[in-house]
């Protein structure tokens, strides 16, 4: 599996959280469906292999699979919940639209 971390689009975040019955999480199409489904129930050699082609799914089931923390950071994606300095999703989030800003970017450098 690659070792870098991809960005999980607001689209994947929801399709992912509709996947474990999450709120904010919308019903993709058959495909996906039946993409993440094979993802969740991969193996480790298969879940890699799986990662080189859909890197932002896999991630995203991976991480929510084994952290439940994982699932409010993807409403947050799902939300469109980014600081429009840093791009980072954590928050607390101050602002709006393009002006919004996470506690780092506040507290730091403007």
């Amino acid at each position: 599996m690659s070792t870098n971390s991809p960005t999980i689009p607001a689209e994947t975040a929801r399709h992912v959280l509709w996947h474990f019955g999450q709120d904010g999480g919308s019903q993709p199409g058959i495909f996906t469906q039946y993409l993440m489904h094979t993802i969740a129930t991969a193996d480790v050699v298969n879940t890699a292999k799986l990662a080189d082609v859909y890197p932002d799914y896999t991630a995203a089931i991976v991480a929510a699979k084994l952290d439940p923390d994982v699932i409010t950071h993807l409403q947050k994606i799902a939300a469109g919940l980014r600081c429009a300095r840093c791009g980072d999703t954590d928050g607390p989030f101050d602002g709006a639209g393009t002006s919004l800003r996470c506690e780092g970017c506040i507290g730091g450098a403007q």
